[in-house]
């Protein structure tokens, strides 16, 4: 059951023309990223005052930034269904860090994470910029993670969580924790509530290993990013939308995060 997390891909180290791609790419990548983190920043400074928590420019921002990132990448991006109107959350199946960039470009939403990311080095300052909600899934603090998680739902906030609770090989679909789900069964939370489950599927470039765009176990960042910019050719990602699940139709958090989970792997295989 466990194996995958074991298994890894050889790693290569680039070429002369790779390291070419690296320079050029993770220059204009970095410029997008921290160029409109700047320009987020600046916005926020304007955002915060006028409308406190919430954001009806920054995301935007954040939008615009991701969609440039992965036309930097050349990674094919395409989109099946639309994403939902109704004030809750989505969720997805979790392969990669490259989710983060996949699933902001083509929505407006609030990303949740493990603490640990907001120390980071550079990625932990766009997640916190960019609204992103850190929770630690310790048992014991799992009742103050809920209540956060409520008041930002309260706030209008359409957050996206991952169920699987961490990335994969991006060739499977973990089966879905329930916890986050309590959070929508809470006294005093608004009617109407919905979720839609979010299918992500990568699919590696040609001759290269199914497992390309992965990112698990311990592996680390660094020569992770540096392959995928190394690359001479990309493959793509697809992202489908299924339809969004009424929350009151559930019994329970249990209930809700089982259909969720049916509905993302029937679009993934």
């Amino acid at each position: 059951m466990t194996d995958w997390l074991d298994a890894r891909m050889e790693d290569r180290r680039p070429g002369l023309l790779g390291w070419l791609r690296v320079a050029l790419r993770g220059t204009a990548l970095a410029l997008v990223i921290y160029g409109g983190l700047v320009l987020l920043l600046l916005v926020r400074l304007v955002e915060r005052p006028l409308c406190g928590a919430h954001r009806p420019v920054t995301p935007w921002i954040t939008q615009g930034a991701c969609r440039a990132a992965l036309l930097i990448l050349g990674l094919r991006f395409r989109v099946h269904g639309r994403p939902m109107q109704e004030p809750g959350a989505v969720v997805a199946n979790h392969g990669s860090w490259l989710d983060i960039f996949t699933l902001n470009a083509c929505q407006r939403v609030y990303f949740v994470s493990k603490s640990e990311v907001s120390a980071w080095p550079g990625i932990g300052w766009l997640a916190r910029a960019t609204g992103t909600l850190f929770i630690n899934r310790r048992g014991r603090e799992a009742k103050a993670q809920q209540r956060l998680f409520e008041e930002r739902l309260a706030e209008g906030h359409r957050i996206l969580f991952f169920p699987e609770g961490t990335s994969t090989d991006a060739t499977r679909i973990l089966p879905f924790k329930s916890t986050l789900f309590a959070a929508f069964f809470a006294p005093g939370q608004p009617r109407g509530l919905a979720i839609q489950p979010v299918t992500v599927i990568y699919r590696a470039p040609e001759g290269e290993d199914p497992r390309f765009y992965g990112w698990w176990g311990d592996m680390d960042f660094a020569p992770h990013l540096l392959k995928l910019l190394a690359a001479p050719r990309q493959g793509s990602v697809e992202v489908r939308f299924n339809q969004p699940l009424p929350v009151e139709a559930f019994a329970d958090r249990k209930a809700l995060a089982q259909a969720c989970e049916t509905m993302v792997r029937a679009g993934f295989y």
